[in-house]
């Protein structure tokens, strides 16, 4: 077994190498399948201290298709490049946010 290397770590899935967009997409299908709602968040830092986001527009309540999900976060990366940007599921029953994950940071590579 070998130790990762020694760089900075976001929130879930940061362990694995970005995510490509397919893999987004999956992700978001878990999302919707579950019945939370999805929202696109951005800030220009990821640290622990920071629990404040930005929210893209308002969580996406009536998102019935990944693609829409997918169009937005299109839209996030484009006006914020240099920002990191994540995807969060609410739970409407438990009033809160139950998942998140970072699929854009500054730099960050597209496949």
């Amino acid at each position: 077994m070998k130790t990762l290397p020694k760089e900075r770590r976001y929130e879930t899935l940061s362990y694995l190498p970005s995510l490509t967009d397919a893999q987004i997409s999956k992700q978001i299908q878990y999302i919707l399948d579950q019945g939370f709602i999805p929202a696109i968040e951005f800030n220009e830092q990821s640290e622990p201290s920071e629990y404040y986001w930005t929210m893209w527009k308002l969580p996406l309540f009536s998102a019935a298709s990944v693609q829409e999900v997918m169009n937005e976060v299109q839209a996030c990366r484009s006006e914020y490049p240099n920002c990191f940007i994540r995807v969060v599921g609410f739970d409407n029953v438990k009033q809160c946010q139950v998942l998140s994950f970072i699929i854009h940071k500054p730099n960050m590579r597209r496949f």
